[in-house]
């Protein structure tokens, strides 16, 4: 049976510098106020294919036989991976086929396709995908790698462990997000060959908690369903292969819910100007849960492949989230001067108005009232109550309504 050693981890670390670029560790002020200690970012969305992926591609393809290579590659993949093996089956001049869920976001399709794989749009989460990949490889005889179950791929994952170590030596956490856990099995694993004292935290979506299923029940269980925003762990199931290694060298799992993921988007683009997919801010969101008082935590961003139209939808609904967005209805007299002493109550209370919708036909007596909704800008929770205050003190009696921009 195939083990996990660090002879192996040594090798896939000087494999994978062939096609990896260096992410060195960034240190957050921001986020070390936070949470009392000093925490460093492993940026791997600044990774050649955006993502950590093509280093546990990149070593697999480079262990595989000439026959196997030229069978040609055949995986699945919600993205990243995908992006992985297509760029690392170029580099080894071998043919790759990527099946993907048909809600993948667009950027990760094209760039797939634009390394020379070809891309197969099939089932809703990454374990359909999966399924298929594998029924197509029984049929055509290509070569299969799979994702996160395949203790070579989790050994090139591992190379992350090997060079956060390496530049800070006295790392007491790695925050790790987790899928289907490969990620996770070769830096838990690592770590902890290189300093039990190190502690792994994984970190997954509330609503795709697989490896908190597996762990509770000892070994991987099929959830119903794996529905979440953060598409990159959107995993049903966790790996066999793996689960052994996540047992034995987890110290911790947090879950995360969608809408802290939202908050800490808007974090990481406001405070680190980075793109990090929402999968690569689970370990950002579950900062907030931890006390790191005079200890030292990294927290690994594990992608930044994500297309302008979710992150335009993300940016809205964390403005929303945070009372920098929001809107009112107000009911007026349908007269002259009404709409002018609106805007001035607010334009005093420094807020400023964005979107104004006037509905006519909310009352058969319009002279007695008709109905404005005010979408504004605030520069937060507190600035939007002094808004509303004002507008009361003014007699519109305002009515706080769901906001939307587009």
């Amino acid at each position: 049976m195939q083990e996990l050693t660090l002879e192996k981890f040594e090798e896939a670390s000087e494999v994978v510098k062939k096609v990896t670029l260096p992410t060195k560790l960034v240190y957050s002020e921001n986020l070390s106020s936070l949470t009392g200690g000093k925490v460093y970012l492993k940026p791997e969305n600044m990774q050649c294919t955006g993502a950590y992926k093509v280093r546990g591609a990149y070593y697999k393809i480079s262990t595989m036989t000439k026959e196997e290579r030229e069978r040609g590659l055949i995986t699945a993949s919600a993205g990243n991976h995908a992006q992985g093996v297509a760029f690392a089956a170029q580099k080894f001049g071998c043919k790759a086929t990527i099946v993907m869920p048909t809600v993948t976001p667009l950027i990760k399709v094209n760039r797939t396709k634009n390394y020379g794989a070809e891309v197969i749009l099939y089932g809703d989460v990454f374990d359909d995908s999966y399924a298929y990949a594998v029924k197509l490889a029984e049929e055509t005889g290509k070569t299969l790698v799979h994702p996160f179950d395949d203790l070579d791929v989790a050994t090139g994952q591992g190379s992350i462990a090997m060079e956060i170590i390496q530049e800070l030596p006295t790392v007491d956490y790695i925050l790790v997000p987790i899928g289907g856990g490969g990620l996770i099995t070769g830096v838990a694993t690592l770590a902890k060959m290189l300093n039990p004292k190190i502690q792994i935290i994984g970190v997954e979506p509330k609503s795709a908690a697989s490896m908190s299923a597996a762990l509770e029940a000892g070994e991987p269980v099929t959830l119903p369903s794996a529905n979440t925003i953060a598409d990159g762990t959107a995993v049903k199931r966790v790996g066999e292969n793996i689960f052994p290694y996540c047992k034995e060298n987890i110290d911790q799992i947090l879950t995360v819910e969608d809408d802290e993921l939202i908050g800490a988007f808007l974090d990481m683009v406001e405070n680190h100007k980075m793109i990090v997919e929402n999968s690569g801010l689970l370990t950002i969101a579950a900062l907030k849960q931890m006390d790191l008082t005079r200890k030292k935590a990294v927290a690994i961003l594990s992608g930044g492949n994500m297309d302008v139209i979710t992150m335009s939808s993300i940016v809205q609904h964390g403005l929303i989230q945070r009372d920098r967005i929001f809107s009112v209805s107000v009911l007026l007299p349908d007269k002259a001067g009404e709409l002018v002493r609106v805007a001035t109550t607010i334009a005093n209370a420094n807020g400023n108005v964005i979107k104004l919708e006037h509905n006519q036909f909310v009352s058969t007596n319009r002279n007695a009232a008709v109905e404005l909704r005010i979408t504004m800008e605030a520069f937060g929770t507190e600035h939007k109550n002094d808004i509303l205050m004002a507008l009361e003190n003014d007699g519109f009696r305002p009515r706080e309504i769901g906001a939307k921009l587009y």
